[in-house]
């Protein structure tokens, strides 16, 4: 209880360190009719729990945002990370894969930049089409403002869960290919992330052929290095994150995989008793040996 206590504190002051929300479009997503619902908080009371805790899924977003979660200024390192949760392409999984990732970049030393991207799937559209426009945008967003706030424009990179996985993968491939007309001068630079994080990524194989990459993905030496893990018993195949790594390997960019036995899908930074627990703190290993973090 005093653990839990103590979380619950550290979170709330952490917490407190995001600013207001940053709609992505001044006037209006790309291809918006305004014909969604409210967004809403789609989870039932008591279901879903993940380490006896609820979870956030938050549905109908039609106003993309990113949300900045800021270090203290005597942590901060100036490397900055677009959080790209989960949820399938129909939900955003805001909490536990969301404001909790911040949290614990902050306390590393790196801003989180927390993206709140349109869901569910536009009809007509493919599924990744409009998120990957909230992407693009959002890294373009951070780099063109990185020296107001206080981020180094050659350390932002990307970090993805599940369907986030597959959105931060198509903006490690696709950065060359704007997914949108510019609106303004951030669009004039790169959106390119500098490193990219995969957790449980989703979508990256061919669903009939787990041995080859999705078609969307498009593997050259230009992609970003990359840290990817995931678990074998994985509801969504281990293939995804196996095939990534060996096309990224084969295409000469700089990898690591980590991949466990247990742990199943969905878990965001949530303690268990499954060694796939311990995947921030090999995460802060890589982001130090690649020398993104001192």
């Amino acid at each position: 209880m005093r653990y839990l206590a103590l979380f619950i504190s550290l979170a709330a002051v952490t917490t407190s360190l995001a600013a207001d929300p940053i709609p992505l479009w001044q006037q209006g997503a790309p291809g918006e009719t305004g014909k969604l619902g409210p967004e809403t908080n789609v989870s039932q009371p008591g279901k879903g729990l993940i380490a006896g805790k609820p979870i956030i899924r938050l549905s109908n977003v039609s106003i993309p945002s990113i949300s900045i979660f800021r270090p203290p200024a005597r942590k901060n390192t100036g490397v900055a990370v677009v959080v790209c949760p989960g949820g399938g392409y129909w939900v955003v999984t805001y909490d536990l894969e969301g404001t909790e990732v911040c949290q614990w970049l902050n306390s590393i030393g790196i801003t989180g930049i927390l993206l709140k991207y349109r869901v569910p799937a536009r009809p007509n559209r493919e599924r990744f089409e409009a998120p990957l426009q909230d992407a693009q945008r959002a890294l373009s967003l951070t780099r063109f403002h990185a020296h107001d706030w206080r981020i180094k424009d050659n350390r932002i990179g990307i970090l993805g869960f599940s369907a986030g996985g597959h959105m931060s993968a198509l903006a490690s491939c696709r950065f060359d290919q704007r997914a949108y007309e510019p609106v303004d001068a951030a669009d004039g630079v790169s959106c390119r992330p500098d490193f990219t994080v995969l957790v449980y990524p989703a979508y990256l194989t061919q669903k009939d052929h787990l041995d080859q990459i999705a078609p969307e993905l498009t593997i050259n030496s230009n992609v970003p290095p990359t840290f990817l893990v995931q678990t074998e018993d994985d509801p969504i195949p281990v293939e995804n994150s196996l095939c990534y790594y060996l096309a990224l390997k084969n295409a000469h960019v700089p990898a690591e995989l980590h991949v466990y036995s247990k742990g199943g899908h969905g878990y965001g930074l949530r303690p268990s008793a499954n060694p796939v627990s311990n995947w921030p703190k090999v995460a802060e290993q890589w982001f130090r040996s690649t020398g993104l973090l001192p």
